[in-house]
């Protein structure tokens, strides 16, 4: 039979979370899973090609991942999950099967496809399409495949931000800054941040290693609600207080348009960076992040095979 595809998994696993109505982990799903399915050792011990996870995990793993997308499973808390009202009634006349198309009918679901973000020119709702293995070529899955584990990175790394303490993001914010080429080093950079506590500025870092300028950063670590336009307001009035013109706002939630249509208006050069482009930067520049296995593709070298050179 083989180790079946994650989004066959969906089903069987949303039935276990039913009749357990508790919270589960990844590991007891998988071995309730394994027997209720008659997998195999040899089955069970399947890899995935870098060695690293046995394919039945992972598999488990993508579909809890999915369903929770579609609000079917929610996390109750790291590494453990429970199956969900929707769940449960889902369950009371349940389908033939659960799959991705079976998914696109949760507004969850359809929002976690969609490449999300309010900056502008970014195109909006542009759907982030999952092909379909069975017709996909190996290039459009390998690249699928990259693009949802960064994604699913990056909301691991937001949640991280979230749950850490002021202290802590502010020394993460240091760590990216000088990570992207300011302050010269992090120990200046540390001397700078936190240091300002004029209205609205939180710290000020060298724009290059050589102090030409400077640039005013301000950092909120908020959970959901997002940085509306009296909030950049007072910033901006803060750098006009130091007669600076340059300033980074960061926040590990998201700004709204009125925010971001201020600063667009306005003479200082304000940059807003979200929870969103917040974790991508941090994946940019590994901070916070460490490097699993790397996928070489190549591709045929014409040179090689010509024979007139």
């Amino acid at each position: 039979m083989g180790v079946p595809d994650y989004q066959s998994l969906m089903l069987p696993l949303l039935q276990f979370t039913g009749r357990k109505n508790d919270e589960t982990s990844t590991g007891e799903a998988v071995e309730i899973l394994a027997k209720e399915l008659g997998l195999t050792d040899g089955e069970l011990k399947e890899m995935l090609p870098s060695g690293i996870q046995s394919a039945f995990v992972n598999r488990v793993s993508w579909a809890a991942t999915y369903m929770k997308k579609a609000g079917l499973l929610e996390a109750t808390r790291r590494g453990f999950y429970k199956i969900t009202p929707h769940g449960q009634a889902l369950l009371k006349k349940p389908p033939k099967t659960i799959n991705v198309k079976f998914l696109k009918q949760y507004p969850e679901f359809l929002e976690f496809q969609q490449l999300k973000g309010t900056r502008r020119n970014e195109k909006e709702n542009s759907p982030h399409v999952t092909p379909d293995n069975s017709i996909a070529t190996p290039s459009e899955a390998l690249e699928s495949a990259y693009e949802n584990l960064r994604n699913e990175l990056a909301e691991e790394l937001l949640a991280k931000l979230k749950q850490s303490s002021p202290f802590f993001f502010e020394r993460i914010v240091v760590e990216l800054l000088v990570k992207m080429g300011y302050g010269g080093s992090r120990a200046d950079a540390g001397k700078a941040i936190g240091r300002s506590g004029d209205g609205g500025i939180d710290g000020i870092i060298k724009e290059d290693k050589l102090g030409l300028d400077v640039v005013y950063i301000q950092a909120k670590r908020w959970d959901s609600n997002p940085v509306g336009r009296p909030d950049v307001m007072q910033f901006a009035g803060a750098l006009q207080a130091q007669k600076a013109n340059k300033g980074i706002f960061i926040t590990t939630s998201r700004f709204t348009e009125d925010a971001r249509g201020y600063v667009s208006q306005i003479g200082s050069k304000i940059v807003l960076i979200d929870g969103e482009q917040l974790t991508n930067l941090m994946i940019d520049n590994d901070v916070g992040v460490s490097l699993v296995s790397l996928y070489p593709v190549k591709k045929i070298d014409a040179d090689y095979f010509d024979e007139s050179i």
